[in-house]
């Protein structure tokens, strides 16, 4: 038997965003700052040419023909934010090596504060160095990393700088790779630093850290990851459905976004009061050529809190980011969605 309130949010209907509309959005970013919190990473990209199987292993030779770098995890979410217009303060840890040094001058170059990171001399900054022919297909990842959580007097500067930083954003991102950052005594401080100020912290989840999340804003699980946590399948948007209330009840967060790849989106709105309707519903996939996934994620996350920041609805936010997901998962790797990308994107399908 449903209760009242699952009654509200099944009935509630999700109005349609205008072009209109979501271009007052686009205008309104500029003056909107996040936070975020999270994984730092570097991808590195090596591409060649492949002509043989080499004669020791049954494996591709690939002739080298160049290398490419991108930002990723947290490093990616800011990037999104600022080429949408938007102010990023990155909170983070790198390591005291050549791929950190990367990291750092890469974010300086777009924009992004870079002085909110910490620097650990006992750990390697994150790299996934993927080898890829000149076709972009993949042949092989190598990651280098530490995934053990970072040391007490690091968690201590992470949550310090989030005191700082947090006293002129608008909205905050948890952007959780479990690479060792997003600790009990990180999320605790990002809850109690956002609590002070009224802010929205919006969540990038892994699910061995679901009880760390209490309190959240929003949630923004794959389609796997929600499976997962809720011993549910997800085949239908009724499936959807449940599983995003078990969810939101698992975590305790306000709202919950179920990103489904080709299926789009589900959405569980919990951010109206008890005497409004509470908002339930899919969003169909953007429709795009694919061309790689990596990095989907991050665009979603940060488009969400930079528009929400800008005074957009969860829907509208929602819709948002659904045509930014589209934008992303045309480029090969992580790779930034602009303002005028975006707004290309809405004006041909709104």
């Amino acid at each position: 038997m449903q209760t009242q309130g699952q009654q509200r949010e099944k009935q509630c209907p999700m109005p349609a965003l205008s072009l209109a509309r979501a271009r007052a959005l686009l205008t309104s970013l500029t003056e909107r700052s996040v936070l975020i919190v999270g994984d730092v990473m570097l991808d590195h990209f090596v591409f060649g040419r492949v002509h043989r199987i080499s004669p020791e292993a049954p494996v591709p030779v690939v002739e080298f023909d160049h290398d490419e770098y991108r930002l990723g995890g947290a490093a990616n979410v800011a990037s999104n934010v600022c080429a949408l217009g938007g102010h990023a303060t990155l909170v983070g840890v790198v390591g005291q090596d050549e791929p950190g040094h990367w990291v750092t001058s890469a974010l300086e170059g777009r924009g992004i504060r870079a002085d909110s990171l910490v620097h650990d001399r006992s750990r390697c900054t994150t790299r996934k160095l993927r080898i890829v022919t000149t076709r972009q297909q993949q042949v092989a990842r190598v990651d280098y990393e530490s995934d053990a959580e970072v040391a007490t007097a690091i968690a201590e500067a992470i949550v310090a700088r989030i005191e700082t930083a947090a006293a002129d954003v608008d909205a905050v991102v948890v952007s959780d790779y479990l690479k060792g950052v997003i600790t009990r005594d990180v999320m605790a401080g990002v809850m109690r630093c956002a609590a002070a100020r009224g802010l929205p912290v919006l969540v990038d989840p892994k699910i061995p850290h679901l009880d760390l999340y209490a309190g959240a804003t929003l949630v923004t699980p794959n389609q796997l990851e929600a499976e997962v946590a809720t011993h549910l399948r997800i085949r239908s948007d009724e499936d959807a459905r449940r599983a995003a209330r078990a969810l939101r009840d698992h975590v305790r967060c306000a709202s919950v976004l179920i990103t489904r790849g080709e299926h789009g989106m589900w959405i569980l709105d919990g951010s109206a009061s008890e005497r409004t309707s509470r908002c339930e519903e899919g969003l169909r996939a953007a429709t795009r050529e694919v061309a790689d996934v990596t990095g989907a994620g991050d665009t979603v996350i940060g488009t969400l809190a930079l528009t929400l920041a800008g005074g957009a609805t969860l829907v509208e936010a929602a819709e948002m980011a659904n045509h930014a997901a589209g934008v992303a998962v045309s480029h090969f790797g992580p790779a930034p969605v602009t303002r005028e990308e975006l707004e290309q994107a809405l004006a041909s399908r709104l």
